[in-house]
């Protein structure tokens, strides 16, 4: 084996494991989405959540974590459609909020 063929097995291997965990974290923030959605007495949308941001941010204890910002739509009135935001430090959610909307 090479140098070279190591090196594309290496990044083959990083680029299935980044999918992978990409995927992982994109289910839990739809899990979430979805309770708050519950919590809120609104109703999610096309049962998606979309990544919107990725950045590197430090924590409060000022160690360097990814950040994520995730969009998903949803609609109280069954008419109009809102967006609401999960914001991910890391592996935490930070803050989720819902856009201004009417009430049914």
């Amino acid at each position: 084996m090479t140098l070279g063929t190591l090196f594309w097995l290496f990044v083959a291997g990083f680029a299935v494991w980044y999918w992978w965990r990409a995927k992982a974290i994109k289910d839990f923030v739809l899990q979430a989405a979805r309770r708050y959605c519950k919590s809120m007495d609104v109703m999610l949308l096309d049962d998606a959540v979309f990544l919107r941001g990725l950045w590197f941010k430090r924590d409060d204890q000022g160690r360097i974590r990814v950040w994520r910002r995730f969009l998903f739509d949803f609609t109280s009135t069954g008419e109009e459609r809102y967006t609401g935001r999960i914001i991910m430090l890391g592996q935490r959610i930070q803050h989720m909020e819902l856009e201004p909307h009417r009430f049914s």
